[in-house]
Formats: structure tokens, sequence, C-alpha cells
């Protein structure tokens, strides 16, 4: 696999440097890019990947840091509001009283509670922890846009291929990694058809007003649309079905619907030889649409109803918990990123909580700590903990003093993180805040740290390269990793 980068890396900077010349601020400059193949040099002799997988469960809105896993118990009571730390299975590591399964699980996953950036909206606050990077300048809230820096799946569904592997043990993978490498081509089109994409996004893109304002950083911006993420968007239904968009109707159910793909299939492949690239994609993403109507068997990674109901109930019969299950069948499918948005519902708000925070966290902290820690405790259990990398953040966190409505308002200067498996060491806390949880005290971590140390489990770094739609090499991530939670 490094090689393979390490050859990427090069072809971009032969074919971009004549087009691009000295390549402007959206692209990279002579020095750096000779610069980086040096680097990449280096970098092919690198360690393996530490996971095999990733699940990210974001909190919309920006949990509390002094509500989850960086309380201030000895502040002012402005600032150190209405919970009560309690100890954890480690000593010396204590969280929110509303967290308990998680404070069982201590030794499972570390802290990090020096995370920061500058951004104050939400959406500048997500596209940074998706993607490293800050947004294309605009004024306001930052919507989806081609302009800014891809998000962690969009990288991986260029680089990757958009395909997923099974996953395998870690002798299997070295053996894997030692072997002749064979990239997948757009028109091998029956083995991509066999895949599910290297990620995903479930069960609602990442907003707050609905469709149309969909914050900045959820799919694969300059690299192009060719490389999103797909979005499992439920609209409301139970995650753990395919949605209703997904499920044909009576018109396209038995022996019509059966007759009409093979009429297709006789067309296309009549003319195949003569199809463009362009052509090719497009019959390869109407065969993905086909798949879904035919309810092939890999979309049954999103279907629950195979699980034992003990197992069911471990997680919760809510939206949060039922789309963690769904996301450990996805990485067992072989997805390489899954992404887990806080469902807001009907039932469910966010961690927006500029008023009655603690009324708000009181409901919505249960649920976190339930469908958070059975996932750790399943990928445990099914020996796939130390192959999936699991991380647990939000935006940004919270204002230290509270306001005069009960509520904390937003605050990127600090917040909390966590992280377990793929290779990262369990029971530790790196980092820490100040005495009022206001600003990073020791070991500050800038959110592209973050995001690099995510890129560095999956076994990339800050040298690779991505290629954006005008054919320009981009660095995926500016930050470093936090190489300490591994050792």
């Amino acid at each position: 696999m490094r090689s393979n980068r390490l050859n990427q890396a090069r072809s971009f900077r032969r074919r971009t440097f004549v087009q691009a010349g000295g390549i402007s601020a959206l692209g990279l400059s002579l020095p750096r890019l000779v610069e980086s193949q040096a680097a990449a040099e280096a970098a092919s002799a690198s360690p393996p990947p530490s996971a095999r997988s990733c699940i990210m469960l974001y909190m919309i809105g920006g949990p509390s840091q002094h509500e989850t896993f960086d309380m201030k118990p000895e502040a002012d009571e402005r600032i150190r509001g209405e919970f009560s730390p309690i100890a954890t299975s480690v000593p010396d590591i204590h969280i929110c009283e509303y967290l308990p399964q998680l404070a069982q699980l201590t030794e499972q996953y570390s802290l990090v509670r020096s995370v920061h950036h500058d951004a104050t909206f939400h959406a500048a606050g997500v596209h940074y922890n998706l993607t490293g990077m800050k947004h294309a300048p605009r004024a306001g809230q930052p919507l989806l846009d081609r302009r800014d820096a891809p998000s962690i799946g969009g990288v991986l569904q260029q680089l990757e291929g958009g395909r997923t592997q099974p996953m395998v043990d870690h002798s299997e993978r070295r053996k894997r990694q030692s072997a002749p490498k064979v990239r997948l081509t757009v028109q091998n089109n029956h083995a991509l058809r066999a895949q599910l994409p290297a990620a995903v996004q479930l069960p609602m893109w990442i907003t707050q007003d609905g469709p149309g304002q969909e914050w900045a950083g959820q799919h694969a911006g300059f690299l192009g649309p060719r490389y999103d993420p797909l979005i499992m968007d439920y609209k409301g239904e139970l995650p753990g079905t395919l949605p209703g968009s997904f499920v044909p109707g009576k018109q396209n159910r038995g022996v019509r619907f059966q007759q009409r793909q093979k009429l297709l299939r006789m067309v296309d492949r009549s003319d195949w030889a003569g199809l463009t690239a362009v052509d090719r994609r497009w019959n390869l993403a109407q065969d993905e649409g086909l798949d879904v109507l035919r309810a092939a068997r890999k979309w049954q990674a999103f279907c629950i109803d195979d699980e034992k109901p003990e197992t069911r109930e471990r997680y919760g019969d809510h939206h949060f918990g039922r789309s963690c299950l769904v996301a450990r069948r996805l990485i067992e499918a072989g997805v390489r990123l899954v992404t887990v948005a806080w469902p807001i519902t009907p039932k469910t708000t966010h961690f927006d909580t500029h008023a009655d925070n603690f009324p708000t966290m009181k409901k919505l902290l249960p649920v976190m700590d339930q469908g958070t820690s059975a996932l750790l405790e399943d990928l445990r259990e099914r020996s796939l903990l130390g192959d999936t990398l699991v991380v647990c953040t939000g935006e940004f966190g919270r204002t230290p003093v509270i306001n005069p409505n009960g509520g904390r308002d937003h605050w990127g200067s600090v917040y909390s993180t966590l992280l377990a498996g793929g290779g990262i060491q369990g029971g530790r806390v790196y980092g820490s805040s100040d005495k009022n949880g206001a600003a990073p005290k020791d070991n500050p971590v800038h959110v592209s740290d973050f995001v690099a140390t995510i890129y560095h489990a999956l076994g990339y770094d800050g040298n690779t390269l991505v290629v954006d739609f005008m054919g320009r090499p981009q660095f995926i991530v500016e930050g470093r990793p936090v190489l300490p939670l591994f050792a």
C-alpha cells in the first residue's frame, strides 16, 4: 500500500508540474512539492497501519467538556455546573456521572483533553473535525462547497478506489501488505459492484436546519463528487433497515423487474467496448442502484434483523444505538470509515445547549453512554477492536461560564475527544485544560493533529497526496499525529 502511494505521489508531481507551473495557493508550491518526494520516500519505510477501519461517532452541536470527559469540580459554581464526576476503572481518571457504562471501560480508550481550534460557527467546526483543514473563506456558516478540503471519507474513496476489503487478522494483513498490489480500475465493473463504498455516513447529514443546510466537510470537496462518501439519510426512519428509498415499489418487483434488468444488461454489454470513461462510470452508478433494488447481499450489512435480540437491546432501540450497531456490521463487511452522526429527531435533540444545558444533557448522555459503550464492548468481544479505531468528537466544546439561560455557548478554544482501538493505548489521558476548562494547559492538540492521528492509524500521513478535480496534487492534512497515544 505504501509503495503504491509513493508511486502515486511521484506521478502527481510529474504530471501536474507541467499543468500547473508554480501552482497556486489551492495547489502545492514547487519547494513543498519537491520536499514531499523525500518525505514520501521516508514514509514508505514506516510501520504498517494500526487500524483496518475507523468508526467516527460525531456528536452534533458540540458536547460540553465540563459535562462529559473534563469536569472541573474544584472550579467556581458558575463554571463547574450541576453534575458530579465519578471514578472509572482506571485510577485518577474521572468522567461525568451520566456516563457510568463508559466509566467501566476506561482501560479501552484514551481521552484527549486539549483539542482546540479557532472556529466558533458549527459548520466551521464540523469541517475542521471531518477534514483537519480550515474551510475555504466565505462569510457566515460554511455549507457544503466544492472549494473545500475533502472529508477523511472522500480521501479514502480516492486513495483506495472507493472499494471495501474484507476484515482480516493481523497476520493475514501483513502477508497482503508484502504481496504485489493490484489496483482496481473503473473498467473492472464487476469487481466494483461486489463491494460497498470505502466510506459511509449514517443516519443523516450533519446539519441543524434540515435539507439544503448541510454543513461543510462531509463530502469529497475539491476531489469532486465521484469520491463522495455514501450518505445514508434515513429522514426520520430508524436505521437498522434499508431506507424506504432503497426498497423497490410494487411495480419494480418480481418477473417484470428481472426482465427489465436482463434487457438492460444485454444493451450495456453490446456497446461496452465503445463507451467513454464517463459513460462507464454512469453505468456503474446505475448498476449500484439496481443492486439496491435487487436487495443485493452487500446491502444487508445495513439490516440488523439477524442480530440477536440481546445485542440489539444492548445498543439501544434508538437512532444512535442502532446506527452504532450498523457501523459495526459495516466494518465487518470491509467499509473503511463509518461516520455515525448524532441523530436529530422529534425525540432526540442535539448538544448545542445554549439554554437548559443540564436538563438536556441528562437526556442525551445516557443515550450516548449506552451506544458508545455497547460498540466498544461488542468490538472487543468479536476481536475487532484491535483493528478498528473508534473516535468520538463534536465540532467544539462549550464555554466555561454558564450563561444566564442555564446553557453554555460555542467554545473552540479547548474540548475533549475519545479514541479507542486501532493501536490506541487505553486507560490514558493526553493533554489537559486549565483549571476552568477554558484553554489547553499541557500538550495542546490542534484539531488538524487530531485528524492526522486518524490518518496515521489508517496508514497515511501528512505527505500523502490526493488529486483535485483540476488535476493538482494536494496534501491530505497539515497536522501531525499524536504518537504518544499509540506508545
